[in-house]
């Protein structure tokens, strides 16, 4: 009896040992599983970070690489160009010039200062190691056909990379012409860039020169003395003929509250007497030569047959299908720098829309009623106090916003309406109110208006 109970005893021994076997490899089965678990856990939590950052520094690698990398496309395969067009002038134009432009295209013209340090030296071409002094986009339409010239002055807020909010002129010292075609595009409503053309001053008094000067009129007596810039302005009131160093005195010229503004009038007179010369029947037989010259005095991704296509165009349009304009900002009174100019964004999306074909972010500011507008009214007439009686006509009429402002200092035998902000379609039923009035888009004007009327002699 004792043996017996001793054997199951024995059994009920193994039996329980075997229980805690199974039990214990149970709980070690669950560990193991459990183990898995948060392995794959862990490890697919860590792939899914690896990716998130992987796919985020993409995205920053990818916008450093759109905000760096040029706009343009390849030069040596240009969709620009196009062997049919009207025909030109003369017979040595389609000779000399042979090539025209297929599509509408915007160029940014970057006009480059040297340092203080080189000046004196006269380098082959622009370099990025000056500023740009000034800032110019430029379209030309094939299609309609017309050519707008708009002004940036080189003291806009704008976004820099790596830098933040500071002046769109520090672009072309960061990266060059690349970079700061890039800042101009993205903060223009992203206008598709398609060549930049970069000139210093030397390239420009060797133009001028080239040409026998322009003629311009200087509006007040210009004499100013910088030694750092080694730049002496000497420059009488009055119609004269510039020569190069006298344009580029007469470009440069800035002392006033108006910042960059003044200057940009300047530079748009400038331009208009550039385009007046170029276009003269002296000098139109010389233009072949005059571009291949110059193509060595600027630093431009345009190819050769592009150039001469642009000026091609160019020489074919009358006054009348040239606009220039100025955006739309305003000097910044709170600024540490009182020079800052802060962009309108209303203004801008209209001009952008209306003269360079980009889509208008949000919704399309309403048009201000005409007789709200702010209209400066300017007497070229050499009447006293002609002026005056003309912001009494309007103000007669029902315009609420109209002033006088200083008399223009040259006679005029025209009365000129200027759309100083590019609305021409205003500008155009100030002409049919007032019965007289020659049209011109230009930023030539008041500078504080939306529309100036220079009143000439023809004011009856």
């Amino acid at each position: 009896m004792i043996g017996v109970l001793k054997r199951v005893d024995r059994r009920l021994k193994r039996q329980l040992q075997e229980v805690e076997v199974r039990r214990s490899l149970s709980v070690t089965r669950h560990n193991f599983l459990s183990f898995r678990r948060w392995l794959w856990f862990q490890m697919t939590r860590n792939r899914l970070l690896f990716w998130i950052g992987v796919v985020n520094l993409s995205i920053l690698l990818g916008a450093m690489v759109a905000l760096l990398l040029p706009i343009w496309g390849s030069r040596t395969s240009s969709d620009l160009l196009s062997r049919d067009s009207p025909q030109p002038r003369s017979t040595f134009l389609r000779n000399g010039l042979p090539y025209n432009l297929s599509r509408p295209v915007n160029i940014l013209v970057l006009g480059i200062e040297p340092p203080p340090s080189t000046i004196g030296y006269k380098p082959k071409s622009a370099s990025a190691t000056g500023t740009s002094d000034t800032m110019l986009l430029v379209r030309f339409n094939p299609n309609r056909p017309a050519i707008r010239v708009l002004s940036i002055p080189k003291d806009s807020q704008v976004v820099l990379p790596k830098i933040g909010l500071d002046k769109i002129s520090r672009a072309y010292a960061l990266g060059g012409a690349p970079l700061t075609a890039r800042v101009v595009s993205r903060t223009l409503n992203n206008v598709p860039i398609d060549r930049y053309l970069s000139i210093n001053t030397d390239a420009l008094r060797q133009l001028v020169d080239r040409i026998g000067g322009i003629e311009v009129f200087v509006p007040q007596r210009m004499a100013y003395q910088d030694r750092t810039q080694r730049l002496q302005i000497d420059l009488e009131q009055g119609w004269q003929t510039l020569s190069g160093e006298q344009a580029e005195q007469f470009a440069r010229f800035r002392v006033s509250n108006q910042g960059d503004l003044d200057r940009i009038q300047r530079q748009q007179m400038l331009i208009a007497a550039l385009r007046d010369r170029l276009t003269s029947p002296a000098i139109l037989p010389q233009l072949p030569e005059i571009t291949k010259i110059m193509q060595t005095a600027v630093e431009t991704n345009l190819s050769p047959e592009e150039l001469r296509a642009i000026v091609h165009f160019s020489v074919q349009m009358k006054p009348e299908h040239w606009q220039m304009l100025l955006l739309p900002g305003d000097l910044s009174p709170y600024s540490q720098d009182p020079s800052s100019y802060w962009l309108y964004t209303s203004g801008q999306d209209q001009i952008m829309s209306q003269y360079f074909g980009t889509s208008t972010i949000g919704a399309a500011p309403k048009p201000k009623p005409l007789t709200s507008l702010k209209i400066a009214v300017q007497n070229a007439s050499g009447r006293p106090k002609l002026s005056q009686k003309v912001v009494q006509y309007l103000k007669h009429r029902g315009f609420t916003n109209v002033y006088a402002v200083s008399d223009w200092s040259d006679i005029q035998r025209q009365t000129n309406i200027i759309a100083q902000k590019g609305d021409t379609e205003a500008a155009t039923k100030i002409q049919q109110i007032l019965g007289v009035g020659n049209i011109e888009a230009a930023a030539i004007g008041d500078l504080g208006s939306s529309l100036t009327i220079r009143i000439g002699t023809d004011w009856q």
